[in-house]
């Protein structure tokens, strides 16, 4: 960013974001006073309502990421971003709560790749903690570049200061109060995210002529009609996006989405803490609800920036798509509601690294550092070592943030990613799971392979060999043939090889059920309007209604 982006903040707007840094601080020093043991730190003794744990599971993917590159995607592809929400998320995570939370929770495994080691081998078990591992930390780096891009905007600082500084940030509450106080705190920045939301849309859609200005001054924009529909065009790549409507309902609305929310740790994790399994089965679907609206403050700031911002669009300078955001609040916000705004920023930044920083500590200190290298030490040493794991997660991060400074727009490189490092897992897990003849090296194998096939389109695509009409299709395709991989490896290994016995996938695979299990309801979980299934079907039934207006 240049200095054309510096926000004309006063002293009421930094007394706002002055006093959400004090409460955030307050919230991590008193969720330490909770932590006694590494389930404590790790997963918050497994104690959490429902409500919490569903608000810190869309809050945590409500990152920087998500309001910064959603809203570059809005300007840049126009209504079809809402795909990310409506069929590239809701039904993934609804789906999460009522098929596979089961598996995960009642299992008590501690981790996705936990579950990967009981269900096939330590290697497979291996392959995927160390993956995860490295894919949180460039995650992070995404989500502290964003940040950075903020502060370089609100205080003039050049980006390494404001990485370094916003990353100091997070790390002081993670440290000191583990996951009970990423969660807290990522209940609070929930709200103040949309906080700092809402008022950009509000104002923006006022400057535009309202929602029927907006529209017309799409159709007279460089996206033109097309930028106002979601599915209008995708019989053939000839749409903004550039995807086939296959690739859109398979790579996306399958194989990325169901591969991030379903096997991804770092939002697993949250119902993980939950309290009980109703509560861990809810927490995904409860944060679905919001999910679906979320598109209102970050895909419809995208359009009217579009509209109002001469020139956004650049390859590089002021005018790229990723400063979207930033260019509606100098342009648009008073002070004081300016503050806010930069605090919601500064908050979903938080949100996000947060849970890719928890999620790196906990599979770092469970799955690599206690099965690999110090096993059976007393359980405080394993609350020093996730500690010590959240300052290389955070020191590692500021190296990568200079990865995603070279994007134009980050969603594009964090789509690339999901496609590398989610959709073979997903593939593994979804067929280990239903298919209780897999064996464990087929596990490996497809695990490996999937992951060889996705890398290999990206090289490939990046280095001109073969072509896509975007780098979101690229992911889109990248990570349907890394599903398809991981299907026939499976299938050509599986009869080779000896799968595990029924009694060694009791509680692992569909069919087999733990009857061992006591049941752990509270008063109150079976009531109607609790129930897992029921709310799921809602929220998918109206993220299918939600298309109609815009098809």
């Amino acid at each position: 960013m240049g200095s054309g982006l510096r926000l004309n903040m006063n002293a009421l707007d930094y007394l706002i974001l002055a006093l959400y840094f004090v409460t955030v601080l307050g919230v991590g020093f008193a969720a330490r006073r909770a932590i006694k043991t590494s389930v404590d730190f790790f997963l918050s003794g497994r104690s959490l309502p429902a409500w919490v744990t569903g608000l810190a599971f869309v809050s945590a993917n409500l990152g920087a990421l998500e309001i910064i590159g959603m809203a570059a995607n809005g300007a840049q592809y126009g209504i079809m971003t809402v795909h990310y929400y409506w069929i590239g998320a809701v039904p993934a995570m609804v789906f999460l709560g009522i098929v596979m939370m089961p598996f995960y929770y009642g299992s008590k495994v501690r981790s996705v790749p936990e579950y990967l080691r009981l269900r096939f081998n330590r290697p497979t078990h291996l392959l995927n903690a160390i993956s995860f591992a490295v894919a949180q930390v460039l995650i992070a780096g995404v989500n502290l570049y964003a940040l950075a891009l903020i502060m370089q905007a609100l205080l003039g600082w050049p980006l390494w200061i404001a990485i370094v500084v916003g990353a100091a940030i997070v790390l002081a509450y993670i440290t000191v109060g583990g996951l009970s106080g990423a969660i807290y705190n990522e209940v609070l920045q929930f709200f103040v995210i949309i906080a700092g939301l809402v008022p950009i849309t509000v104002i923006g859609l006022v400057k535009v002529g309202g929602v029927s200005g907006l529209m017309g001054a799409v159709r007279e924009s460089k996206l033109g009609e097309a930028g106002l529909h979601a599915w209008q065009g995708t019989g053939s790549t000839d749409n903004p996006l550039g995807a086939h409507w296959l690739g859109i309902v398979f790579g996306l609305g399958f194989v990325l989405s169901f591969g991030y929310w379903t096997t991804n740790f770092a939002e697993v994790q949250r119902a993980l803490s939950a309290r009980n399994m109703s509560a861990a089965r809810r927490t995904p679907i409860i944060g679905a609800y919001p999910k679906l609206l979320i598109p209102l403050v970050t895909v419809i700031p995208g359009l009217i920036a579009l509209i109002t911002v001469k020139g956004l669009g650049a390859d590089q300078g002021d005018l790229v798509y990723n400063n979207a955001i930033p260019l509606l609040m100098r342009d648009l916000l008073p002070n004081g509601v300016l503050g806010i705004a930069v605090t919601g920023l500064v908050a979903s930044f938080m949100a996000g690294m947060a849970a890719n920083v928890s999620g790196f500590n906990t599979v770092f200190t469970y799955d690599i550092w206690q099965a690999y290298f110090r096993r059976d030490r007393p359980d405080e040493y394993y609350v020093k070592v996730g500690r010590i794991a959240t300052v290389i997660a955070v020191v590692v991060g500021i190296g990568t943030a200079f990865i995603a400074a070279g994007f134009s727009n980050i969603m594009n490189y964090i789509q690339a990613l999901f496609s590398v490092f989610n959709a073979p897992l997903f593939g593994t897990f979804i067929i280990g799971m239903f298919w209780r003849r897999m064996s464990a090296l087929a596990g490996f194998w497809s695990l490996l392979s999937g992951t060889v096939v996705a890398v290999a389109t990206y090289v490939l695509y990046k280095t001109g060999v073969i072509s896509f009409n975007s780098d979101l299709e690229e992911s889109f395709w990248g990570a349907g043939l890394a599903f398809v991989t991981v299907a026939v490896v499976a299938a050509i290994i599986t009869p080779l090889t000896r799968p595990k016995t029924s009694d060694e996938l009791t509680g692992l695979v569909y069919g087999l059920s733990d009857t061992t299990l006591a049941d752990d309801s509270l008063a109150g979980d079976a009531a109607w309007y609790r129930s897992p299934v029921l709310l799921g079907v809602v929220a998918v039934v109206l993220a299918a209604l939600f298309y109609i207006p815009v098809f």
